[in-house]
């Protein structure tokens, strides 16, 4: 199997714990979503009324919705900022990029989260500034994480073949929709996060094991 020339990884479940999203992140943005809606920020301009009342039910049914994401993220990039937050990625996931982009990988983030968001947290990780590793950031503004076109327009957006890009996931359906599309693909089984190992996709615990399984520099 020849090594990818790109990678391109999710952040939820595979470089940073589910639970950070939900015991940290979500609380932190819903304890302060009052004092933003009486703000009367532009970012509010696409929320229906009553506002504070249809955020909180989009935040309850977890709901991938460019506003919500948006105002999550002007909230979220207050707290990194102060201090108050810090993005946890697992202990694997830093070095292996590094050695990936030394190597002469390109790697990318695709996650539902805005790229915004994205860059908080690993700009403020709990290992550094992991901004500089990544070439570009891709939110659903690409399109759905379920739908194959969405990382055919990914893959054409870096100038590379589909066959050229390793996409890195926990969910099964969106590794369905990236293999459809052409792209390799691995599940990243994180034993924390309680995730269902996939039939259908080679399967990794860490970043080491995705390093062994696609030929890729490993330390």
């Amino acid at each position: 199997m020849m090594p990818p020339a790109a990678i391109v990884t999710d952040i939820e479940g595979t470089t940073t714990p589910i639970s950070f999203v939900h015991r940290v992140l979500f609380p932190y943005a819903r304890e302060r979503m009052a004092a933003f809606v009486a703000t009367n920020h532009p970012a509010l301009a696409d929320v229906p009324e009553p506002r504070l009342e249809t955020l909180l039910g989009w935040m309850d049914g977890d709901e991938k919705i460019t506003a919500l994401k948006t105002i999550q993220g002007i909230i979220w990039a207050e707290g990194y900022e102060s201090g108050a937050l810090i993005g946890e990625v697992y202990e694997d996931v830093a070095p292996a990029l590094k050695r990936w982009a030394r190597a002469g990988l390109r790697l990318y983030v695709y996650s539902s989260g805005s790229v915004a968001a994205q860059r908080l947290l690993f700009g403020h990780s709990s290992a550094g500034d992991l901004n500089p590793l990544f070439q570009a950031n891709f939110d659903p503004r690409v399109g759905p994480k379920r739908e194959a076109a969405s990382y055919g327009a990914i893959a054409m957006g870096i100038g590379l073949t589909a066959g050229e890009v390793l996409f890195l996931s926990d969910i099964e359906a969106e590794l369905d929709a990236a293999a459809q599309a052409g792209l390799k693909t691995c599940q990243l089984v994180r034993a924390n996060d309680g995730t269902l190992a996939s039939t259908r996709h080679v399967t990794a615990a860490d970043f080491g094991e995705v390093a062994a399984a696609f030929g890729l520099a490993r330390g």
